[in-house]
Formats: structure tokens, C-alpha cells, sequence
């Protein structure tokens, strides 16, 4: 398979261990370079993004609608396949799923960060609210097996995965990036292949956002709970923590805890 990829290096010698980000539903490996990859590389990081298949400019596109999460897994093996020691993984949404289910079989990374994180448990509580909020976009999505729905226009993207207050310019960049989803992998994540919490033994650091409209912080503390830890949720802010104003408090915690592991 033939993926996208934005590889960034320091400018002076790279720390030993290097990062993979890993984009989530709608999204590819743009996300990252907007503000990730610039702030981890002028911190001695190497630093690799992928879009996932079907996505931004890698392969796919005409075959998306039907991408299972174990496709995306192995996306992300072909790309680890490629470095010289294993990464910290940091993934964003549904990619922190597909990390998730990645990190099942593969034990040798020194740790990963999940960021606003679809829980192991999958996405029935962000279903059952829908259902009872937007019922709408659920039926509509289903009927036509097409998650595209939930972010059809600017207004429901920044409802879903932005704050009120990100200026209107930023929101139409943004947005004219994002492409259409596979159904299959939200019926994965519904409970086809749901996560092996037994099976991840990889230190996580998962981090929250105190107004996001689609994984909600009960959801972000639930994940935490399933790997014995506590998650950090942070105020103020909305679903795309690596895009939101506010993004360099989340780098900078990410940052701070690499240092604290020997990162």
C-alpha cells in the first residue's frame, strides 16, 4: 500500500527515540504539520506522520468506505517497518484506537499517547448521546453507511471537533483537508473488533478535552481506568487538541512526560 508520508528532522542530532503520529477519522497526516511535527522536531525529535489509506494522498480512496481497523493497523506496521528503533506512538481520535489495537500484538514500543481517544470499549456512548441530541446524523449515517454525515458542512465540523472561538478562516483551512471515512471501521469500532486491554502493555499517557462534543471525558477517564491509570483532561478545549488554540499546553505536557519516562 502506498501511504503518505511527512517525515521531519531536528536540525541538530536527533534524540534516540523518534514519533509517529497517527491522524484519526477524516483527517491525514496534515494534522500534524500544522503545529506537532514543528514543535517536536525543534525538540530533538525525528518525527513521522502517515495518512492513513484513503486518506489526504495516500492510496485507497476508491475502496475507503470499506477500511477495517485491522487495514489501519496494518498501515501502521508498514510504516513502523521502516524505522531503525521502535517510536512513541501519539494518535489522535480514531487513531488512538488503531494504536490501541496495534499495541495488542506489538509490545516493544517504549509508550504511546492517545489524544481524545475512541475508549477500547468503542464508541456506543457517543452513539446513545447522539441518538438522543442529533438523531439525525445517526440515522443518516447509517442509511447511507457513510460517516461523511456527521461533519457534512463547516457548521456540524466545528461542532464536533472544534471550539466556538477558532476563527472562521482557520476552521475552511482545515475543512478543506478533510475527506470521507470508512463505514467499516466504524462498525469495528462499534463492536466487531474492539480492543484487548489485557493484551496493551505499553506505558500510555491519554489525554482528554473538557468540551469535546463526540469523546467526552467520561469516556477519555474510562480508557484510563481499563490501563490502570489517570487521564489528564484539559479545559477549555474541544475534540482536535493538536489543532485548538491551546494546542501548545497539550505539546508541552506530551513533552514534559517523554522527558520524565527517558524519552
Amino acid at each position: 500500500m502506498k501511504l503518505e508520508i511527512i517525515h521531519k528532522k531536528p536540525d541538530k542530532n536527533a534524540r534516540a527515540t523518534p514519533l509517529l503520529f497517527v491522524h484519526g477519522k477524516w483527517h491525514g497526516a496534515w494534522c500534524w504539520d500544522e503545529h506537532f511535527l514543528p514543535y517536536f522536531t525543534s525538540h530533538g525529535y525525528d518525527c513521522t506522520a502517515l495518512s492513513l489509506r484513503g486518506h489526504a494522498g495516500s492510496e485507497g480512496r476508491e475502496s475507503l468506505r470499506w477500511h477495517s481497523i485491522a487495514d489501519y493497523v496494518s498501515d501502521v506496521e508498514q510504516v513502523v517497518g521502516q524505522f531503525d528503533a521502535p517510536p512513541v506512538i501519539i494518535a489522535h481520535s480514531m487513531g488512538g484506537f488503531i494504536t490501541q489495537k496495534y499495541l495488542e500484538r506489538h509490545h516493544q514500543h517504549p509508550a504511546a499517547v492517545l489524544l481524545t481517544a475512541i475508549p477500547p470499549t468503542g464508541l456506543w456512548p457517543t452513539i446513545i448521546t447522539l441518538l438522543g441530541q442529533k438523531p439525525g446524523i445517526v440515522l443518516k449515517t447509517l442509511a447511507t453507511m457513510n460517516p461523511w454525515v456527521v461533519i457534512e458542512t463547516r457548521e456540524k465540523a466545528r461542532w464536533a471537533l472544534f471550539s466556538e472561538n477558532l476563527p472562521d478562516e482557520l476552521l475552511q483551512k482545515y475543512y478543506r483537508q478533510m475527506n470521507g471515512e470508512s463505514f467499516r471501521s466504524m462498525l469495528d469500532e462499534l463492536g466487531l473488533n474492539l480492543v484487548r486491554t489485557n493484551k496493551v502493555r505499553t506505558p500510555l499517557l491519554i489525554i482528554g478535552a473538557q468540551n469535546d462534543t463526540v469523546i467526552f471525558p467520561s469516556m477519555v477517564q474510562a480508557t484510563a481506568q481499563k490501563y490502570g491509570t489517570t487521564a489528564e483532561i484539559f479545559p477549555e478545549m474541544a475534540h482536535e487538541v493538536m489543532l485548538e488554540a491551546g494546542w501548545e499546553k497539550v505539546a508541552k505536557r506530551i513533552l514534559e512526560w517523554l522527558n520524565n519516562n527517558g524519552l
